[in-house]
């Protein structure tokens, strides 16, 4: 059984046991999450729109971090201008425990 959710505007396939890496959430380490916004659910047969409106995916917070550093650099020719910039994206890992739908 797997379902497909929505979150931090990325849609991830997940099934129950997975550990997914997504965006930052306001919640601790160890607290349940759920979401709502499940697009497909599959038990051996593909249900989507209507038939997945009440369906939720709860999950366990199980890190808060951030990924490594992405070097931004910016550089224009023949006039001197360079500009040399760092990034690190906040993420959330979560433990799926159960598809209900």
């Amino acid at each position: 059984m797997y379902a497909i959710i929505a979150t931090g505007g990325k849609q991830y396939k997940v099934s129950e046991g997975d550990v997914v890496s997504v965006e930052k959430l306001d919640a601790e380490e160890g607290a349940q999450v759920t979401f709502d916004n499940v697009i497909a659910v599959s038990d051996g047969t593909l249900k989507v729109g209507e038939d997945v409106a009440s369906a939720k995916v709860t999950a366990t917070v199980t890190e808060q971090g951030r990924s490594r550093k992405v070097i931004v650099y910016k550089y224009k020719r023949k006039s001197g201008y360079h500009k040399k910039n760092g990034h690190r994206q906040a993420f959330t890992k979560v433990k799926i425990d159960k598809i209900e739908g």
